[in-house]
């Protein structure tokens, strides 16, 4: 027997539909921020996108469920997502990958989902009065008190604007990430390690860690509060500043560590909230954008030669361009509203992108970005191992 459920928006909407997931109690619910994602695939790896965190995830295509969950799709650990809102739960799953099915993995992980949603309308809604406070909503028998407390606790909730949540989903201590990626599945000879990389945690997705596997790097992952000076006794070739979740102004740690990076001209590559912490490290602001861009499928213009990207998003802050130094050059720019999505530094080799070029899920037309990241430590090793003979002849002279 289906269990019913709502959804209520802090501007007083109410969605009734049915629940699924965790629903081990009475009463339970579900608060965060509403958003909305267009991707037609991939709603495991999004579940498991720490960037979700606090967040009650909306996805506007209507069957989900249909191919099941297994563990070589989890981006992380567990579900950051605080809800799911859906339009269709399909009773069969036609995949041969699966191992459980949605509504058994989303109540292993206590979160809460909810079905038979007008998702449509929902998406219009969001995108006319931007990202909304929600709560997700269930019990045995649904009451008009139980639709006004909903309300009530969609519109205490305190939303992400100075929220910091990197530190939150960091990991806790170092480790050095082990698995292989999808090239190095496909051929089984070992690539050399070429590069030494740290990454900070921030909220990093585990198809990130593979991409910097496959391309040679040996990724070492820090947490998000890792001083300068410790990462730098580690004498990497460059830094990785991973993507997560939360208003970036707050995460003073983070941007005071880069801007030692800086200042030490070590190769820098920051994708979506890194991306935006790169930006205030170089003196830029950030702004809380209407309802953000969630999907697989935002067109970026790469200004360099003008070919247009297809890319994976999932971001509610952007840079604000009103605010850019001189000395940061924009290199992409979103074709859904214009905004920054990409930059580098004008002298230095740092590199940011607001998309997610590793995918997962999405179009894989942006990981060429890695490449940059790549060639810049390829030439920092050179003009060090350069300095290094210099001052030898010095030496010796």
């Amino acid at each position: 027997m289906s269990r019913p459920a709502l959804l209520a928006l802090e501007d007083g909407s109410i969605f009734e539909g049915i629940a699924f997931g965790h629903l081990t109690q009475n009463v339970v619910h579900a608060v965060g921020e509403v958003v909305f994602n267009t991707a037609m695939t991939g709603y495991q790896e999004i579940l498991s996108d720490p960037s979700y965190t606090n967040q009650l995830v909306t996805l506007t295509y209507p069957h989900i469920g249909n191919v099941g969950v297994n563990t070589q799709d989890q981006e992380s650990d567990g579900i950051y997502a605080r809800g799911l809102i859906i339009k269709q739960l399909p009773l069969v799953i036609s995949n041969w990958r699966h191992e459980s099915s949605l509504e058994a993995y989303l109540a292993k992980h206590r979160v809460l989902g909810i079905a038979q949603i007008d998702t449509r309308r929902l998406t219009r809604l969001i995108r006319e009065k931007g990202a909304l406070k929600g709560c997700i909503y269930s019990s045995e028998k649904l009451t008009v008190d139980d639709k006004q407390k909903a309300v009530s606790l969609a519109r205490e909730f305190g939303g992400l604007k100075g929220l910091d949540l990197a530190k939150v989903v960091s990991t806790q201590k170092p480790y050095v990430w082990q698995e292989k990626g999808l090239w190095s599945l496909q051929k089984p000879e070992e690539k050399p390690v070429r590069f030494k990389v740290i990454a900070y945690d921030f909220g990093i997705k585990k198809t990130i860690l593979r991409c910097l596997h496959d391309l040679g790097c040996q990724v070492t992952v820090v947490p998000a509060q890792t001083k300068a000076q410790e990462v730098l006794s580690y004498q990497p070739d460059g830094v990785f500043l991973s993507n997560g979740p939360g208003d970036p102004e707050p995460c003073d740690y983070a941007i005071n560590a880069i801007k030692e990076f800086l200042e030490n001209k070590l190769p820098l590559f920051g994708i979506c909230l890194g991306h935006q912490l790169l930006a205030l490290a170089m003196g830029a602001k950030t702004m809380k954008m209407k309802f953000g861009h969630h999907g697989g499928n935002h067109p970026v213009r790469q200004i360099s030669d003008n070919r247009v990207l297809i890319t994976s998003q999932n971001h509610g802050f952007a840079v604000d361009e009103a605010t850019i130094p001189a000395n940061l050059v924009i290199t992409h720019r979103s074709l859904f509203d214009n905004t920054i999505q990409g930059f580098k530094h004008a002298f230095l080799p740092a590199y940011g992108f607001q998309g997610h070029p590793e995918a997962g899920p999405g179009p894989n037309d942006a990981r060429i970005l890695f490449a940059d990241f790549i060639e810049a430590m390829r030439i920092h090793g050179l003009n060090k191992k350069a300095q290094h003979k210099i001052q030898e002849m010095t030496t010796h002279a």
